[in-house]
This record gives C-alpha cells, sequence and structure tokens, in this order.
C-alpha cells in the first residue's frame, strides 16, 4: 500500500512511497499506484525503457505524463509528473563513512567545501541531501547519473541545498523545482521537475 505525500500541495508532481523488499519488481509494484492516480486500468500503462534506461510513461490520450522511482533500504518512491519531467531519489540514511570521499571526487570544490566545514554526523545527512537533489535532478533530464554529478551545483541555504550552477543542456537553475523531504523515518529524499513542451 501506498502513502501519499500531501506536501506538494496541488503542484504538477504527485509521490507516494510504500515498503520494498530487495529483489521485487518496481515497476511491478509502481503500475498499480500509476494506474489508480491517473484513473486507467492498469493494462492500459506502458512503460518502457530508453536507450539510458529511464522509464517512459505511456498512456494513450494522456502525452503529457512523466513517471519516476526510486529505492533504496526497504523504501519505493514513485513520481508522477503533469507536463513536466521528473525525477526522484530515496535515500536510506545508514553510515557513510567514505562520504568525503565521494563528495570530493564527485561533488564541485564548493559543494565538498561547504560539507568539510559540518561536523561529521551532519556532513554525512548533508551529503545524502545533495546525493538526492542531484540525482533527482539528473533522473528528471534524463540521463542519470553518467551525465556527471559535479555538472550542477549547489550551495547550502538554511538547512537544504539551492541548485545555483548548471551545465546549459540541464537549462538554467530557475527552470528547477526541488522538493526535499523525508517521507518516512531514517530515509531522505528529493523530487525533481522541469516544465516540458
Amino acid at each position: 500500500m501506498f502513502s501519499e505525500t500531501s506536501s506538494l500541495g496541488a503542484g504538477p508532481v504527485r509521490c507516494a512511497w510504500r515498503d520494498y523488499r530487495r529483489g521485487q519488481s518496481a515497476e511491478a509494484l509502481v503500475r498499480p499506484w500509476l494506474a489508480e492516480a491517473l484513473g486507467v486500468d492498469a493494462a492500459g500503462i506502458v512503460l518502457e525503457r530508453d536507450r539510458r534506461g529511464r522509464p517512459q510513461l505511456h498512456v494513450p490520450g494522456r502525452a503529457r505524463f512523466d513517471a519516476n522511482w526510486s529505492h533504496s533500504g526497504e523504501a519505493l518512491l514513485v513520481a508522477l509528473g503533469d507536463g513536466v519531467a521528473v525525477g526522484v531519489d530515496i535515500e536510506w540514511l545508514r553510515p557513510r563513512p567514505q562520504a568525503m570521499a565521494l563528495a570530493t571526487r564527485f561533488f564541485t570544490a564548493a559543494e565538498t567545501t561547504a560539507l568539510a566545514k559540518l561536523a561529521p554526523d551532519a556532513a554525512e545527512t548533508a551529503f545524502v541531501a545533495l546525493w538526492c537533489a542531484k540525482e533527482a535532478v539528473l533522473k528528471a533530464h534524463g540521463h542519470g547519473l553518467s551525465f556527471g554529478l559535479d555538472r550542477l551545483e549547489f550551495a547550502a541555504r538554511g538547512d537544504g541545498w539551492a541548485l545555483v550552477a548548471c551545465d546549459p543542456e540541464l537549462g538554467a537553475p530557475r527552470d528547477w523545482s526541488l522538493h526535499a523531504f523525508s517521507p518516512l523515518a531514517g530515509y531522505l529524499a528529493t523530487l525533481a521537475w522541469r516544465r516540458v513542451g
């Protein structure tokens, strides 16, 4: 059974999460929720993968919809966008002793410096939040992590991250909307979307 977030208001994106066990087919689990959210029979939902492996949602007569999902630990998060390209990432909060080494290797110098200024526990949580934000944008864009985590830059803002610069192929930072949240205890997630068409 999926639980939905209400904190997105009446915007162009809906999301929901549920329990997940390693080895389950995420696609099979998200299909009924997508069908219910769209008000169609599950048999009418076509999910195909593009050449990069990104899921493509096809519903007859409903070309403007996009879907994306992510799983980590024992949680699965799915998002449905209306008139937007949507990406989502969820991460289980677990010890990450190599967080700073990964940040140095994959993030921008400014992001790594911002993380290094934090206490170790806070830095690990901030690392996960930043990873979620970057992956959500890259999944919405359609390239995923292979595009390069350093090709978009976030700056610490309050208790979160704000997109401040990105490769022109991603558009401008102002084109993107991001929503960071904790869907359930022990997990962080980010939804990212931008208008299409």
